[in-house]
């Protein structure tokens, strides 16, 4: 197996299936010495909590819910 020009090396469907490495899931690696061990993440990514604690408190116009779907619709001039 040889690693690509991008850093990429395919892992073997036997041992993606014993894993349950599906596309998208979370690896983590880890270094003992001269080894590399590839694992599962363990903890879910917290990517979408950390965009909604950034975005928090971002708004400068207050707005109900009615009102922004009325400017989303092609009725509204």
């Amino acid at each position: 197996m040889r690693i690509t020009t991008k850093g990429q090396v395919t892992i073997p469907q036997e041992i993606r299936e014993r894993l349950g490495l599906l596309p998208n899931t979370e690896v983590d690696f880890v270094l003992r010495g001269d080894v590399v061990e590839l694992r599962k993440a363990r903890t879910p990514p917290q990517r979408g909590r950390q965009l909604v604690a950034h975005m928090r408190g971002r708004g400068t116009v207050r707005m109900s819910t009615d009102e922004i779907m009325a400017l989303t619709r092609s009725d509204v001039p």
